[in-house]
């Protein structure tokens, strides 16, 4: 039995849908394939230009300049303030690295005995003493005995080091690329709107494009913010309690911020460390003091600050902050808060609209 034409009809217009989703497909994986290698520098170069914006229209207002003028130099000042603390702190680790060298050449370096209130510690003490002890009467047979154990977190270490490196790299470049975004600002602000418009209808694309930039703005601020501002905290007290490497730890007191990390790791071992050379004195107690509040500074920061100007609840912003970390890296600090926040937003849009439906205002 031969299909009639208006069956013929039918699976012909199939067929042609499915040959042409196919072939957008296609043309979609080729372009995401092609697009790959560059999709983190796009992400951060996109995070950075929404982030500083706003600093953009306020500095080409006051000084009268076009927008490719601003842009350039804000990226000039990013850079300045981004390579001379990274090369200060790379003379200073060379400078350290070859006194070390120098000392050790010398035979004058030793370590000192540890105080014996370290051995009545809760748990680390007993070890610990007997570690610190050896390494004072016998460093050379220490060494060697805990080489064969070290060394692979020595190449671990050494392979964290070039990916912050290469990290450190990519966001340099992302830098450049932010200034190219927040030159075209106004244009890319259009773009974002008619995008999301087009996606999620006139009604709510607006609304989406305003949550998304305001989410990475909030995010940038309530947590690259506040992990520099513990970093200025807690690096003051180490410099004044003149701990050394009080500048290397600062900087990890940084990461750990931003990655959500307790910044406690870090002051905690240095207050016995304190403890544990200087003894108990109001100085020392003082510095413990300061350094522990300083480190759960965050506590407080992050309700006022992580979800200032985002018409979301707090907890979601944190929760996308905390989830997006974990699953997708440092850029998924910024991206999750920007998914779930959207994703609340639809869905309490869907809610409303229900509710609406079910009780409709009287006319």
């Amino acid at each position: 039995m031969q299909p009639l034409p208006q069956e013929r009809y039918m699976t012909r217009s199939l067929l042609d849908v499915l040959i042409k989703a196919g072939l957008i497909a296609i043309l979609a994986l080729t372009c995401y394939e092609i697009f790959r290698p560059f999709l983190s520098l796009m992400l951060w170069g996109l995070i950075l230009g929404v982030t500083f914006y706003p600093l953009h229209c306020r500095l080409r207002d006051k000084l009268g300049q076009r927008d490719g003028t601003v842009a350039a130099l804000i990226v000039l000042v990013a850079f300045l303030l981004l390579m001379v603390p990274i090369y200060l702190l790379g003379v200073s680790m060379v400078q350290s690295a070859h006194g070390a060298l120098d000392l050790m050449r010398s035979g004058d370096w030793h370590i000192p005995r540890p105080n014996a209130s370290v051995a009545s510690w809760p748990l680390v003490g007993p070890p610990l003493y007997d570690i610190w002890q050896q390494a004072s009467v016998n460093l050379t047979s220490l060494v060697k005995q805990l080489l064969p154990h070290v060394q692979g977190v020595g190449m671990h270490l050494l392979g964290t080091v070039a990916g912050v490196g290469a990290g450190f790299l990519l966001f340099l470049a992302a830098v450049i690329v932010a200034g190219i975004f927040m030159a075209y600002g106004e244009s890319g602000q259009r773009s974002a709107v008619q995008i999301a418009t087009r996606i999620s209808g006139p009604d709510r694309g607006p609304q989406i494009a305003q949550l998304c930039t305001a989410t990475i703005r909030a995010v940038a601020q309530g947590v690259v913010g506040i992990a520099f501002i513990q970093m200025l905290l807690v690096g003051v007290g180490f410099v004044l309690m003149g701990i050394p490497g009080a500048g290397l730890l600062a900087l990890l007191v940084l990461l750990l911020g931003i990655m959500q990390l307790p910044v406690l790791l870090i002051t905690l071992p240095v207050i016995g460390y304190v403890f544990a050379t200087e003894g108990v004195t109001a100085g020392t107690l003082v510095f413990a003091v300061y350094s522990f509040v300083a480190g759960m500074a965050d506590n407080v920061l992050k309700p006022l600050l992580l979800g200032r100007g985002v018409d979301v609840p707090m907890p979601v912003i944190l929760i996308g902050a905390l989830g997006g970390m974990v699953t997708g890296g440092i850029i998924g600090l910024f991206i999750g808060p920007v998914v779930l926040a959207v994703g609340y937003m639809l869905f309490w849009h869907w809610v409303d609209q229900v509710q609406a439906v079910e009780d409709p205002s009287p006319g």
